[in-house]
């Protein structure tokens, strides 16, 4: 397959290389919590996530992937690693590494996500890298440089299609001073006015977890959650990955640490969390839809090779 091929679906127009946009964010800081269902009813997820319908085992140099798109035209997964500064295009149906090539310069990069002809790359310092042309000759990169930091350790990126955005997922501190306190946070990136909003779109606390471990249905209340969530602990839940179904529009939020699955809708309510296997997802680090639904979660090989699973949706 040429190289001209592999990127057609990728190409846009051209763009000054090295702009910076820069945006600071004012106060009061506002919270948009997410909530528990007052009356929660069984989720159906759709998937069997411990028994994946495809494994695809990754080359040494992406042991450390780490995020995880689809091709504008759905043949090719897009996949980061958080060491280089290069994007890899990986056939979805043989999971063989088809190319790769160099965006910017090393450094730890957590999140990809393809938007019409572009490529965007998260940095975990916050960073955002918009790619042109990727992979031609005529490639060109766009950096743009918000509030957030190392300290919120910004690993989560994904597209909203319904409002126009990116969605960034802070692994670490979601945001400054104590209102954030046992908190994680999901902030919106503006794509028409190309600018990272300055309150964040969702908050995840831990009360309203415990709230929802309480009083969801028996089926949910896993002693492992219940212990990994109970009041008064710190909130160990870490999003290093996001996205969101094409067919439901539900927000899927993925957490490396503790290995958990966490669902909530576009109204910021908490609809289902799911306690992944460490003998199935060693280290889940990115997540991507197929537009009929296809899950696949990206693990670290953590001194193995790097594996990509592949889940078929089961609509109900």
């Amino acid at each position: 397959m040429s190289k001209q091929i592999i990127f057609t679906s990728l190409i846009g127009a051209l763009i000054a290389c090295g702009n910076q946009t820069t945006s600071t964010p004012p106060a009061p800081v506002q919270l948009n919590m997410v909530r528990f269902a007052e009356m929660p009813t069984d989720y159906e997820l759709g998937y069997t996530l411990t028994e994946p319908d495809g494994t695809f085992k990754m080359p040494k140099k992406l042991e450390e992937i780490s995020g995880l798109s689809i091709s504008r035209d759905g043949s090719m997964l897009i996949a980061i690693e958080d060491e280089n500064g290069k994007i890899y295009l990986i056939d979805k149906e043989t999971g063989e590494l088809e190319e790769d090539f160099t965006f910017w310069k090393p450094g730890d990069y957590e999140g990809v996500e393809v938007v019409g002809s572009d490529i965007y790359v998260l940095k975990s310092s916050g960073t955002l890298y918009r790619v042109k042309n990727a992979g031609t000759k005529d490639q060109e990169v766009e950096k743009f440089n918000g509030f957030l930091d190392s300290d919120n350790d910004v690993e989560g990126l994904t597209y909203d299609p319904t409002k126009h955005r990116l969605l960034l997922a802070c692994k670490g501190k979601g945001g400054k001073g104590a209102p954030f306190r046992e908190k994680k946070s999901i902030y919106a990136f503006d794509l028409q006015t190309l600018t990272l909003q300055p309150n964040p779109v969702f908050v995840i606390s831990l009360n309203d977890i415990h709230e929802y471990l309480s009083t969801a249905p028996a089926i949910r209340k896993l002693s492992k959650l219940a212990e990994m969530f109970k009041p008064g602990t710190e909130l160990t839940f870490a999003p290093s990955g996001v996205a969101i179904h094409p067919i439901s529009g539900d927000i899927f939020v993925l957490s490396s640490v503790g290995k958990v699955l966490m669902i909530i809708n576009q109204e910021g309510q908490l609809l289902h969390i799911e306690k992944l296997r460490k003998e199935v997802h060693s280290q889940p680090e990115g997540l991507c839809f197929d537009q009929d639904g296809t899950l696949y979660i990206a693990n670290e090989g953590k001194g193995a090779r790097g594996r990509i699973l592949r889940f078929d949706y089961h609509q109900q």
